[in-house]
């Protein structure tokens, strides 16, 4: 039946756009196109010349028969560049397919085949493993190098030009348009690949919109704000921060090598406002040396994902004058999708129990549409105790579109209507959920859970350890019991195994306590994650007798 609403109402021109991000920046060249947007080492860019340089790249991909589906894939780490392709691709309703530049040739090389990309940029820092990963490829991209000013080393060219050679004929007013429909894919990016090969996470314009507003506003940023680029652009797009400055016109300082240093110095320079990271961002800023570190000249926000966050890391980057916001989400929710939305009130708590309350993950962005912890078996929520375990699950807009060429995956990834995080986690009253584990982390041991997050957290409360992460490991009594893999600080006086399990004796209940402790350093992603993955082949070596050398 028809209502009076929808008698000669309909979409037309005047009332109905596809929401793109692409907007946002020739919205912010109209209306501030003098203000700086990009700075890189000595160089400064003006909005009016970021969108024009957008537009010629486009332009220039054009000519060489770029078009509607067609992926672009780059491998670059955080440079100007890589923000121009985040504009220049989609302006031409083609798809960006940002790489893992830690990936090794033939994951690479799976990837520009599976995602069928027609064009490769190549950063010349990296032109060796591009190199390679073609040569592996059954495809035959297109290749542009990118030669950065702020790049010293070693590195030959391979492609068929240079990126400013490329762009230097294209067009500065070139006539893109929206997407056709704001469902249409505008980036690709892939899982880790853990167990097996990487699956391909497709990204809409409409989600990539959203999110890039809800950071904006999870973020209460300006445009005074200025953005510091430690979270790598290839990962969930720089969790869509290559998007969201320009909804209010930001700067963006990139930053090619992220190290304490330079994150101290550019703080200082640029007066950064925001940056972001994993927790092992936290800990290299935390535990700096005293000559490496400088003042912050203000309050700096820092965006604290990738993996759960201690408390005591939370505590520590505070005392150094951050303002952790902790944020989480995953590849399939255009990275940060839940937010531990702050309440005045909890500002009197004493520090370190306001640490512990701003270690939840917390609840949903404004453009998430729902979260909730849900029992995976009844697809019921659970009791919000803060005690009862399920797993987190994400329902809205800033979901993927999907696994591509994977239905399967795809199927069992949106089964009952929600998209399964393979999080487990507990529900507060206040609606705020707090991961314990990944389903697979979890630890079993006599028939109880144990949250290695939990004992992770303990551990990290030690005044001597830098890193910290627990797995199950085969126990012929309990099946299995925490193996804790452990990285001290330089300054660290010498400690044993019989040490580290006393002190968690002290501070966990027994049957919590790891009953292995392994001294050494912890594998690592580019985003930072552990590859917990790593520690329980481990673990496994340890429990069956083996030996091995720790990493």
């Amino acid at each position: 039946m028809t209502g009076i609403y929808d008698q000669d109402l309909d979409k037309n021109a005047a009332n109905h756009q596809s929401l793109s991000p692409i907007s946002f920046l020739r919205r912010a060249a109209r209306i501030y196109p003098d203000k700086t947007a990009v700075i890189h080492g000595d160089m400064r860019r003006t909005y009016a010349e970021y969108y024009a340089r957008c537009r010629k790249l486009a332009s220039a991909l054009a000519t060489k028969g770029i078009g509607k589906g067609d992926t672009v894939a780059v491998l670059a780490p955080n440079v100007p560049a890589m923000l121009e392709l985040h504009y220049g691709v989609p302006m031409l309703k083609a798809v960006i397919n940002t790489l893992n530049i830690r990936l090794d040739a033939a994951a690479l090389a799976f990837i520009l085949d599976h995602g069928e990309a027609k064009a490769l940029f190549v950063d010349r820092e990296f032109s060796a493993l591009a190199k390679e990963a073609v040569s592996l490829a059954k495809g035959d991209p297109l290749i542009i190098d990118i030669n950065d000013p702020e790049y010293d080393g070693p590195g030959e060219l391979i492609g068929e030009a240079e990126y400013e050679s490329f762009i230097a004929n294209g067009d500065p007013e070139f006539d893109w348009s929206l997407p056709d429909d704001e469902w249409d894919a505008i980036a690709l990016n892939y899982t880790s690949g853990t167990t097996g090969n990487p699956k391909g996470v497709v990204y809409h314009h409409r989600g990539a919109y959203l999110l890039a507003a809800g950071n904006i506003v999870t973020a209460e940023m300006t445009r005074d704000s200025v953005y510091l680029w430690t979270v790598p652009m290839f990962h969930c797009n720089g969790w869509i921060f290559t998007w969201s400055m320009s909804v209010v016109a930001g700067t963006h300082v990139c930053l090619r090598k992220v190290a304490a240093p330079n994150i101290y110095a550019a703080i200082a320079e640029h007066k950064v406002t925001h940056m972001g990271g994993a927790p092992t961002v936290m800990n290299f800023l935390i535990n700096a040396d005293a000559d490496e570190k400088q003042k912050l000249p203000n309050v700096v926000n820092f965006f604290a994902a990738a993996a759960p966050p201690p408390a005591a890391t939370i505590r520590a980057l505070e005392e150094e004058g951050f303002n952790v916001i902790h944020v989480y989400g995953l590849t399939e929710t255009y990275g940060p999708a839940v937010v531990n939305a702050w309440h005045e009130e909890w500002d009197a708590l004493p520090d370190g129990e306001r640490a512990q309350v701003k270690a939840r993950q917390g609840v949903n962005y404004p453009v998430l549409e729902d979260l909730a912890v849900i029992d995976p078996e009844t697809m019921q929520p659970v009791p919000q105790d803060g005690e009862t375990m399920g797993e987190v699950m994400f329902r809205g807009n800033v979901v993927m579109k999907g696994y591509l060429k994977n239905p399967t995956a795809t199927n069992d990834a949106f089964a009952g209507g929600w998209f399964h995080s393979g999080d487990l986690g507990v529900w507060h009253a206040d609606s705020y959920v707090q991961l314990k584990d990944r389903s697979k982390d979890i630890i079993i041991s006599g028939g109880e859970n144990i949250s290695s997050i939990e004992v992770e957290d303990t551990l990290y409360k030690h005044p001597d350890i830098l890193e910290a992460a627990v797995v199950a490991m085969a126990h012929e009594r309990w099946g299995e019991t925490p193996c804790a893999f452990i990285t001290l600080k330089g300054t660290a006086p010498e400690m044993t195994e019989a040490d580290l399990i006393a002190y968690c004796r002290e501070n966990l209940a027994h049957f919590k306590c790891p009953t292995k402790v392994v001294f050494c350093e912890l594998p690592k992603t580019s985003t930072g994650k552990v590859q917990k993955f790593k520690l329980r082949g481990m673990a496994e070596d340890l429990a069956g007798g083996k030996s091995f050398m720790p990493g």
